[in-house]
């Protein structure tokens, strides 16, 4: 992390900030984990207001370093700032590079704020892993089928996803066909 000599305004301001931004709600779900999460626009929707009115500036840049993400004071020029090394699977796709950029703003912007995102507080992390029984496989819905063909007809990453929950399911003799059409 880097930062100015002094961030005595910055601290006042994010104090400010805080006083005024509620817990973010998870708008998102992801339909092949049948989980929920806030989104990189509902996380700004939910705090440009915030950080205007506290005098805050946030910026993120994508670099040959990674994603370096500034929170700046705007009146005074105080400034944090952290670099995050992006993990990028396929280095030539741009999609891939561009899901990875805002994967690590949503993440970075979460940090440096200190949001509160309601979460299970790492909980899940902390349990000790327990063997799991094999769970029975059914057919999915259509909305699930929908997912699985346009994720398999999306990036490699959507592919791998869509892959990994095709494991968990049973498909009828049309449903086999449309796939391995697709796989």
């Amino acid at each position: 992390m880097e930062r100015s000599p002094s961030i005595t305004n910055l601290t006042q301001a994010l104090a400010k900030f805080h006083a005024m931004v509620g817990k973010v709600s998870k708008d998102a779900k992801n339909p092949f984990f049948k989980s929920n999460y806030a989104s990189l626009p509902h996380i700004i929707d939910e705090i440009t207001e915030p950080l205007e009115k506290a005098g805050l500036v946030l910026m993120s840049f994508p670099d040959a370093e990674g994603l370096t993400t500034i929170l700046s004071h705007a009146d005074s020029g105080e400034y944090m700032a952290a670099t995050y090394t992006l993990q990028v699977v396929r280095q030539n796709d741009p999609q891939a590079q561009g899901s990875a950029i805002s994967y690590a703003r949503r993440y970075a912007i979460t940090s440096i704020l200190n949001l509160r995102i309601s979460d299970d507080d790492a909980e899940a992390a902390t349990r000790p892993v327990r063997q799991q029984p094999v769970p029975t496989k059914v057919a999915p819905t259509q909305e699930q089928f929908a997912y699985i063909v346009r994720y398999l007809n999306g990036t490699d990453a959507q592919k791998k996803q869509a892959k990994e929950a095709m494991s968990k399911y049973t498909f009828n003799k049309d449903q086999q066909d449309t796939l391995d059409g697709l796989i």
